[in-house]
């Protein structure tokens, strides 16, 4: 969540392509192609880069932008151009946003040096959320840059105003969302400690790579940022959450999204029968289920779940003549769960098979499960740690479960979202540094020395301006038309459309590319900046503090 070096904040690759079938978009994206990735590891606080993006969908369970992409009503054009190319749940953001319902955006910045390009990306994503309706935060991972970086509080306090000031200047309004230090966040600190409650060292080892060298405070600001992704479901009410940012910020997601589900007092599953079945297994047993029920409304004329009569032998009959995929459209191993939901239907015997809605207590109080069974209408069973209804929907039994848990001081969190966006590429070629001034653009840069930077990136051209003619250039492969496709352009598509057709086709010389984009990338700082001279005051009367008398020498050196 917290994006800091160059490396790790920008898109990494040049732009849209249909990442499950390989094929490469010319539609004003562009697709730098590094080649497969033979393990993939994802550091939030290291610089690794992503060689092959699908890697990620089958490797983390990140799924690809594109499946969600037409539930988006004008989408913000890093969307369009697939510099977006991953999410977690973005269809539930996406549906309130369409249905006018509460949602939010949260993104996190660590003050460990200048905002640059790369952030821009994530302060467009937050203020474009903010624009579509979405409450909107932006948050100063301070502890984390003490901890994880060794960060002076008085290098944080001058980078945490930097990147305040271009946030504002960009059009994040501070009057409808909401900005904060996490040092200062009294209720992501109490929250952070809730959930340090369900977190332990051993899943910190197999998420982080934490080991007897990882001090304690490094650990505490991994535990604060969960409770940053959640926080603004502490405000007002629980709704859909959307934090954009780098894959390599995917393990915090990852880990928020756990610890959301385990402070939860109650767990929602479909269920059948008296025992329990895991999510592949529920999958055939409802196929078994709507088969035998078929065959039934068949004979009788309509399906009635409190009529039809089916056993639990039943339905192991039926299943052991299915053959199911190995696989499923969402990588589920059916075959391999076809014999432990053999096993327990044929010991179900008799007992009949009857869709249901299954609450289990995980967390609540007494006085909580006891509401609970009075919240539930309709036909119910209650047992020792469960309550089965038979009335309700999956949708319903979740809303009823996180009525009662709010009305009894629990949380009530909803899994946040997640949307990722790719690595940018160096203007040197390689990763985007922040140890290599020519590499990046500092948002806090001199125009002219912008400029300069862009003038002397490298580029996707042939050796010769006559190959360049004849063969076109590689605009896939190039750091200048990245600029032009996540930044210069802006929300105009016929530029990048534009700048793509004339470089590969060979119409578009390199030496003319670079000055077109050299000063749009001038006319770009020069405005920016000027933004930022008037965003002083306005930050000025925020309430938030700037001047922090913290001591401490942090962690890592």
């Amino acid at each position: 969540m917290d994006e800091d070096t160059p490396e790790k904040t920008g898109p990494a690759a040049s732009g849209p392509r249909d990442e499950t079938a390989g094929s490469p978009r010319t539609d004003g994206g562009a697709e730098r192609a590094d080649g497969p990735t033979e393990d993939v590891a994802l550091d939030p606080w290291g610089s690794a880069s992503i060689g092959d993006y699908a890697d990620l969908f089958a490797e983390f369970g990140i799924e690809a932008f594109d499946d969600v992409a037409d539930d988006v009503t004008d989408p913000h054009y890093l969307m369009r151009r697939g510099v977006i190319f991953g999410h977690r749940e973005y269809d539930a953001v996406a549906e309130a946003m369409a249905n006018d319902e509460p949602f939010a955006a949260l993104s996190g910045f660590m003050p460990t040096g200048d905002p640059h390009i790369g952030h821009k990306l994530v302060f467009d994503e937050i203020i474009w959320h903010q624009e579509q309706g979405g409450d909107a935060f932006g948050l100063i991972a301070d502890l984390e840059a003490h901890s994880a970086r060794g960060m002076s509080w008085d290098e944080i306090d001058e980078h945490a105003r930097n990147y305040l000031l271009s946030l504002l200047a960009l059009g994040f309004d501070a009057e409808e969302g909401e900005l904060y230090r996490q040092s200062d966040n009294r209720a992501v600190q109490d929250l952070g400690f809730e959930l340090g409650s369900k977190a332990n060292f051993s899943e910190f080892e197999a998420i982080y790579g934490f080991d007897g060298e990882t001090n304690i405070s490094h650990m505490q600001s991994v535990v604060t940022q969960t409770a940053d992704i959640l926080y603004p479901q502490l405000v007002d009410e629980p709704k859909p959450t959307v934090i954009p940012v780098g894959p390599d910020q995917d393990p915090h997601v990852r880990l928020t999204r756990d610890l959301a589900t385990r402070v939860r007092y109650f767990k929602v599953t479909e269920a059948f029968a008296s025992f329990e079945l895991d999510d592949a297994e529920r999958r055939l047993v409802r196929a078994a289920y709507d088969a035998l029920a078929a065959e039934s409304a068949a004979d009788d004329g309509e399906v009635d779940d409190a009529e039809t009569d089916v056993r639990c032998e039943d339905a192991a009959a039926w299943l052991a003549d299915y053959e199911p995929p190995e696989i499923d459209e969402e990588s589920v191993d059916l075959a391999a769960a076809k014999s432990t939901a053999l096993d327990k239907l044929r010991a179900g015997g008799k007992e009949p098979l009857r869709p249901r809605v299954r609450f289990f207590d995980r967390n609540a109080t007494e006085e909580a499960f006891e509401a609970l069974i009075g919240a539930v209408d309709g036909e119910k069973r209650v047992f020792d740690g469960h309550v089965d209804a038979f009335d309700l929907t999956r949708g319903e039994a979740e809303s009823v479960a996180r009525e009662v848990e709010i009305d009894h001081d629990g949380f009530g969190f909803r899994q946040p979202s997640s949307i990722y966006h790719r690595f940018m590429t160096g203007l040197t070629g390689g990763k985007m540094s922040s140890s290599i001034p020519a590499s990046h653009i500092s948002l806090l840069d001199d125009p002219e020395d912008g400029s300069d930077k862009v003038k002397a990136a490298t580029t996707g051209g042939r050796d010769t301006a006559e190959k360049q003619r004849e063969l076109g250039g590689e605009a896939d492969d190039c750091p200048v038309y990245e600029l032009y496709a996540y930044l210069l352009a802006g929300d105009d598509d016929e530029l990048t459309k534009t700048v793509y057709s004339e470089c590969v086709n060979g119409e578009r010389l390199c030496g003319g590319c670079k000055e077109q984009a050299a000063e749009l990338m001038r006319e770009f700082l020069e405005d920016h900046q000027e933004k930022r001279e008037e965003a002083e005051e306005l930050l000025d009367d925020l309430d938030i503090d700037l001047d922090s008398d913290r001591r401490g020498t942090g962690g890592e050196h």
